[in-house]
């Protein structure tokens, strides 16, 4: 349903805010924070007196365990894969939460100070924000409260052409003044940049489902922003979404002295997902034609061994994917051509990590475990790189472009998280928001980039979600619209491609978190095979305390929660046995 901004009162400034740390180490061992451990900041609470007592006892055991993992005897290079992904989720999260405006909401295109609002990193931000309260890092309330406030400023604020409005015809400008939230920079409306943070409004709208005033507001808003855009007048007559609109030139734009049209969306890049929600909306549709003008300039190419659709720049491969599932589905093209733009993904990354072992730049470190070539800062400024084909390649490494492919290519993708980790994590690593966008050792003194930037940190976040418990997926898949625009593209479901699609590579079993918890927490694990798989809880003498799974379960990824309210405070152990094979972790519940 469509609303009123007369139907609620203006936003409030949260109260909830960020509290001091509680162990306050030295700035020479201060790290990356693992689920309940901050340095700077933590997460929020807005639970009674008593609990906090509870809560900081717990950060603080959290906090110890972390420092031993990181630089123990073994040293911080044996921090686990679980540990390592999830600093970097946590990092990730504090980036969202941090470089943003509480009193509206939005979120800055970078760390720099004086950055504007990207509304594409808004929208990244608003799903980042759902995860992280999933990993117990702020309250439901909290995230609550930030997302409709966000979601309250782009409702609210004005649409019309020129600096003193947010948007037009119901889409946005590009860039907005962080205080005022009005467009600034003379950006262009965009319709990528609005797909993406529309995106992230409707994963917002899915995770918030309770039946409870305010969280029935916040799907109202999401519901109203989304049916308020007008996709249709954004083709202009054209079959295509055109990539823009300018005031004062209307859908063109001045290059110089001369005023140059926008081009429609064509051809495989990151804008699928901005055309899926365009088809799937029930007020302003954009038809069929519109998909088969986007995918009339695919460009099917053989690289380094791997054929698929092809566009240098990993990004492209990577936006569209942190929310739409595209393990199992395909259009009327992917399916002539035998798989699914998962797979198309896959072998993407695959082919830009093989021409970077081969090399034939040769610039300093490029190896099948440190590559990763998109769309970034560059020693000269700003680079729209990629490979194979070489696009634009001079040597730098961007961390996103591999990390943001571990759902797609996970044994490929960890080994060279782990070599960034271990070797250049003392440039590269900043002390509260994870890896800096790029880096290039080819240059006289090696390159490291000053910011980190919101549409890095995104598909970071969400991408190591989807490989590791596949949440976004799973709900914005559900989302009606979201089904309609998949519908109106003709996406079917695919067997048979030569790949193990949606499937993990292994059998795993991988640290709960919360973690210290009290009283639930979440168990994710994945089967290579079907098969009778147990799941039990044990005690430190050995005794069963819970039997979590005892049954036969699919391939795949699961999920299950367990709850330690009738048990005392303590470590306990628990154990995966699947297929002949057995793991075990421990845990630490905390009263």
């Amino acid at each position: 349903m469509l609303i009123h901004a007369d139907l609620y009162p203006p936003a409030e400034k949260s109260t909830n805010n960020v509290n001091p740390p509680v162990v306050d180490f030295p700035a020479s061992v201060r790290c990356p924070r693992r689920a309940g451990v901050h340095s700077s900041r933590q997460s929020l609470d807005d639970t009674p007196p008593r609990s906090n007592r509870k809560q900081r006892t717990m950060k603080r055991i959290t906090a110890i365990l972390l420092l031993f993992v990181l630089f123990g005897g073994r040293g911080s290079a044996q921090i686990s894969d679980d540990a390592l992904l999830d600093t970097l989720q946590h990092t990730a999260f504090n980036f969202f939460w941090t470089e943003a405006n509480p009193a509206n909401g939005l979120i800055k295109d970078r760390s720099l100070s004086g950055a504007p609002c990207s509304i594409a990193s808004t929208g990244f931000g608003l799903s980042a924000i759902c995860v992280g309260v999933d990993h117990g890092w702020v309250s439901r309330t909290a995230a609550r409260d930030r997302i409709l406030t966000a979601l309250k400023t782009f409702w609210n604020g004005p649409q019309g052409s020129g600096d003193a409005y947010i948007g037009n015809y119901g889409l946005f400008y590009h860039f907005l003044d962080m205080s005022t939230a009005r467009r600034t920079w003379d950006s262009e409306l965009s319709t990528i940049d609005t797909g993406l943070l529309l995106a992230g409004i409707v994963d917002a709208r899915q995770y918030f489902d309770g039946s409870d005033s305010t969280e029935t507001l916040l799907r109202a808003l999401a519901d109203s922003i989304y049916h308020r855009m007008n996709w249709n007048l954004m083709r202009n007559y054209h079959p295509g979404i055109l990539m823009g609109w300018m005031p004062g030139h209307g859908f063109s734009y001045l290059d110089g002295a001369n005023v140059v049209p926008y081009s429609e969306w064509i051809g495989y890049n990151e804008a699928s997902i901005m055309y899926i929600l365009a088809m799937g909306t029930p007020t302003y549709p954009v038809d069929y034609s519109g998909w088969q003008k986007w995918t009339s300039g695919y460009s099917w190419q053989t690289q380094y061994g791997y054929s698929y659709v092809n566009f240098p720049p990993l990004f492209g491969h990577q936006y569209s994917q942190c929310w739409l599932d595209c393990r199992n589905v395909a259009d009327d093209y992917m399916r002539s051509r035998g798989i699914t733009y998962f797979e198309n993904s896959r072998r993407a990354a695959l082919a830009q990590r093989a021409y970077c072992r081969a090399n034939p730049g040769g610039f300093v470190g490029y190896s099948d475990s440190l590559w990763g070539i998109t769309a970034s800062d560059i020693p000269s400024g700003y680079g729209a790189r990629g490979a194979p084909p070489a696009q634009g390649d001079d040597g730098t490494i961007t961390p996103t472009a591999p990390i943001s492919s571990i759902a797609f290519a996970p044994d490929s993708v960890l080994p060279t998280i782990r070599n960034m980790w271990i070797n250049y994590r003392t440039q590269l690593l900043t002390p509260s928001y994870g890896f800096r966008d790029a880096f290039n050792l080819s240059t006289t003194s090696p390159w490291y980039d000053t910011d980190v930037i919101g549409i890095d940190q995104g598909p970071i976040m969400l991408m190591i979600e989807n490989y590791r418990t596949g949440r976004v997926w799973n709900r914005f898949m559900q989302n009606p619209d979201v089904q309609r625009g998949l519908a109106v593209a003709n996406f079917l479901p695919l067997t048979g491609v030569v790949s193990r699609i949606g499937l993990p590579l292994s059998f795993a079993l991988r640290q709960n978190y919360p973690n210290p918890f009290n009283p639930t927490t979440n168990i994710n694990f994945s089967l290579s095979g079907s098969g009778w798989v147990t799941l039990k809880v044990y005690d430190l003498l050995g005794r069963v305390t819970a039997t979590l799974v005892e049954g036969t379960l699919p391939a795949g990824n699961h999920e299950v929660q367990f709850d330690g309210r009738r048990l005392s405070s303590g470590v306990y152990v628990y154990r995966l046995i699947a297929g002949g094979s057995a793991q075990s972790r421990t845990m630490m519940l905390l009263k």
